[in-house]
């Protein structure tokens, strides 16, 4: 029996592991993000410092494991082995929710999942003993004020992290506009206040607690707060100032302070997600054992009422952990994340669609807007208005947004996370530090009228993540704490073995997915970062010509998939083309944004010379899936239906021209890739002479669908009709797209006088 129980507590041990690696790996955008952002140092230098943060936020994280103890049970009314039970149920489901969501990149949050899958475990398992014993009551079982107080403090510090953020950046950008070298002063202050308030909850009200404080120095800070407090906002204003004279960026400074406050407000807060769980469950297992390892079913585990007591030891290791993963995941170290391109300064590649409530939400602020501004003194809204003039930003190559944004957010963030974690509240990382960068963002007028309704789509569409994370969590670890209780040791192996398959999986289907990485999202990149217009249009023009070779090439493959299924009369190759249809017009919707926003960048003469081929050539691209749409459509519905099949003497008939419509379009993709159109004028009267013939082909069978007595063959006739109508406007497509293309990118060469 106790070796049962080791093995459990060692898997949990595991697991805490992964939690660790993953967690950091997906979090560590959020104190990362704003330093890299603006710019403010080479990663790096931002890694060092949020690595020393994290070290010092896992040595005085040991006050936030009471959540996983004591904050949401009460365990004194539990036994060792329904405690187990819970706890592992905790460990699996956080494995299997971490799994879905990032299978289906859907957001989520570590506090989040812990918080809803313990009140998901011990509700359901509450249920169970109160119908086995009547004279058990709920909350005797389930800490429901703490819970209660836990849950309203993660979603309420989105409201308020919101508001803040808008408020703060709001008035910060009111004082310094965007031309912050001519605010000395006013950057002093800012400066000083910074580091005060930096210092008085990062050391006063962070540190301070830690066990590794002596009592002695405990109570002298807590006797002299407001002088120190005075001191450090009068010697951080003063050495602020002397820095400017210097030349040297107080925002910077501000901004590398922020991101070590936020990593160890990170690592204080969030540890508790990764191996609060596993070391209550070690806890718990020493505990038994250290009272003669009596009946699992009646040992009561009293001693989770205790605050924690974690090793110091313990807390390095797992901030070490952290510091490694942080350092050497590749997805940290591309921080370009959501909410670095949702509160971006400048116009850049949009992440989300639109959706109705963010079309509201846009037109309702939109009047709010309109009313002010019709009661409002206008001397008042142009002194305002100027402040937020966007044509003084000046971005660092690569930034999203300016160093006055970047330290709002890192400061605000941190203040606010500190706070929850002082007050033993497992506040959300991700929620804050998101929502106090989406408010920044919105303050600082960066939702343009543009983009405004998709990036409030994003910002909803995130938020809707976090609320079916804490459904999903509650729901998913109820079952599995049930099954686990019913189903006993067997039950806990196999989803143990289910845990470690999900793990593998997950690894191997990120190693996958980086292998497959488009290319088109470095170039884009570049084009966005790039300042000289020559470099961006060279880029662009190979884009393009990246872009129509590839639609030209999967428009035949998925014409050859067409006519080759429906001859075939198979419905699973018709259903494959339907979906590929519609993930690539997504694909070109997301690509024609990007390569638009390019072209403006690009020199002025040439957009203005060849804008013209430039969305004809894009037009061709969506167009070749709107006529394999309607190839498509009628043969699937006459597949599905399982009405007569294409006779072999109509596949024999059309097969020497699709193999014409191959080889243009081959040649066409070639062309188009290259950048060479030394057969141009070939493949246009090719494709001239290959559409005659299909006229040929469709009214010869036309006169033959007239003169038929076959009813059976009526229905299958006309989808025949159909494809040869649409075999027809493909190659006219694709003329079209050679010639815009050739236009676009080789305007230089003899242009080939082909009627259209």
């Amino acid at each position: 029996m106790e070796t049962i129980y080791i093995v459990i507590v060692a898997f949990l041990l595991i697991l805490a592991v992964f939690d660790l690696f993953v967690g950091v790996s997906n979090d560590a955008v959020n104190f990362l993000q704003s330093a890299i952002g603006a710019k403010a140092a080479r990663f790096r230098t931002v890694l060092i410092v949020a690595s020393v943060g994290v070290a010092v936020g896992a040595m005085m994280s040991a006050g936030m494991m009471d959540v996983a103890r004591h904050g949401i049970m009460h365990p004194v009314n539990y036994s060792f082995h329904e405690v187990m039970v819970v706890f592992l149920a905790v460990m699996v489901t956080d494995v299997i929710i971490l799994d879905v969501f990032n299978t289906l990149g859907l957001p989520t949050s570590t506090t989040v999942s812990l918080v809803f899958e313990l009140l998901g475990g011990t509700f359901v398992l509450a249920l169970v003993k109160m119908a086995g014993d009547p004279s058990l009551e709920l909350s005797g079982l389930l800490n429901s004020d703490k819970a209660l107080t836990v849950i309203v403090a993660i979603f309420v510090s989105v409201a308020i992290a919101f508001v803040c953020g808008v408020l703060v950046q709001w008035l910060s950008r009111i004082i310094f506009t965007f031309r912050t070298k001519n605010h000395k002063v006013a950057e002093s202050v800012f400066g000083g206040i910074s580091f005060a308030i930096l210092a008085y909850f990062v050391f006063i009200q962070g540190l301070s607690k830690s066990p590794v404080f002596a009592t002695d120095a405990k109570v002298w800070i807590d006797a002299n707060t407001t002088m120190l407090l005075g001191a450090v906002f009068a010697a951080a204003t003063l050495l602020s100032y002397l820095l400017l004279l210097m030349r040297v960026s107080v925002f910077r400074l501000v901004v590398l302070m922020g991101t070590f406050a936020l990593a160890m407000a990170f690592a204080g807060n969030d540890l508790v997600n990764f191996i609060g769980v596993p070391l209550a469950g070690l806890s718990s297992y020493q505990d038994w054992v250290s009272h003669g390892a009596g009946n699992v079913d009646t040992f009561m585990m009293g001693s989770l009422m205790e605050s924690a007591k974690s090793p110091f030891l313990y807390l390095m290791i797992a901030g070490g952990i952290m510091i490694f993963a942080m350092a050497t995941s590749k997805k940290a170290q591309n921080v370009v994340k959501t909410s670095v391109d949702l509160s971006r300064q400048d116009e850049s590649d949009e992440m989300f669609g639109t959706s109705r409530a963010a079309r509201s939400i846009v037109r309702a602020t939109q009047e709010c807007g309109q009313f002010l501004v019709r009661y409002l003194p206008k001397g008042m809204m142009q002194r305002i208005d100027s402040r937020f003039n966007k044509e003084e930003v000046v971005l660092k190559d690569g930034a999203a947004f300016d160093m006055v944004r970047a330290a709002v957010n890192l400061v605000l963030a941190s203040v606010l996370i500190v706070i929850g974690t002082n007050f033993k509240l497992p506040l959300s990382t991700t929620y804050v530090t998101f929502m106090v960068a989406m408010g920044t963002s919105l303050a600082d007028r960066a939702w343009s009228r543009e983009s405004a309704v998709f990036r409030v789509t994003g910002v909803l569409s995130v938020i809707g993540g976090w609320f079916v994370t804490a459904g999903v969590a509650f729901a998913t670890c109820a079952l599995v704490c049930l099954t686990i209780y019913f189903g006993g040791f067997i039950a806990m192996f196999a989803f143990m073995a289910l845990a470690v398959f999900l793990l593998i999986r997950s690894n191997i289907q990120y190693a996958r997915k980086a292998k497959k990485a488009s290319p088109e999202d470095a170039s884009f990149k570049l084009m966005m970062r790039s300042r000289d217009p020559e470099i961006v249009w060279d880029v662009l023009c190979k884009h393009v010509s990246r872009t129509q070779s590839g639609t030209c090439e999967f428009a035949l493959d998925q014409y050859n998939d067409i006519v080759e299924s429906f001859s075939d009369q198979s419905l699973r190759g018709l259903r494959r083309v339907h979906r590929a249809l519609n993930d690539k017009l997504d694909e070109l919707t997301k690509i024609r944004r990007r390569e638009f926003l390019a072209l403006r960048r690009s020199p002025s003469q040439i957009s203005l010379e060849r804008n013209t081929w430039f969305h004809l050539g894009f037009n061709s691209n969506q167009q070749y899936i709107y006529c394999l749409k309607r190839m498509l459509d009628p043969a699937k519905e006459h597949v599905d239906n399982n009405f007569t099949p294409l006779p072999q003497s109509y596949r024999d008939e059309f097969e020497p021209m699709r193999q014409r419509i191959n080889d243009l379009m081959k040649t066409t993709a070639q062309m188009l890739d290259t950048r060479r159109f030394d057969r141009y004028r070939e493949t246009m009267l090719e494709a001239d002479s290959c559409k005659n013939t299909l006229s040929v082909y469709r009214k010869r069978h036309i006169d033959r669908m007239q003169r038929s007595t076959n009813s059976a063959e009526y229905k299958v006739s006309l989808i025949y009709l159909n494809i040869l109508q649409e075999s027809q406007e493909l190659l006219s497509i694709m003329r079209h797209q050679l010639r815009a293309g050739k236009k676009l990118l080789k305007p230089d060469e003899e242009e080939v006088l082909v009627d259209f």
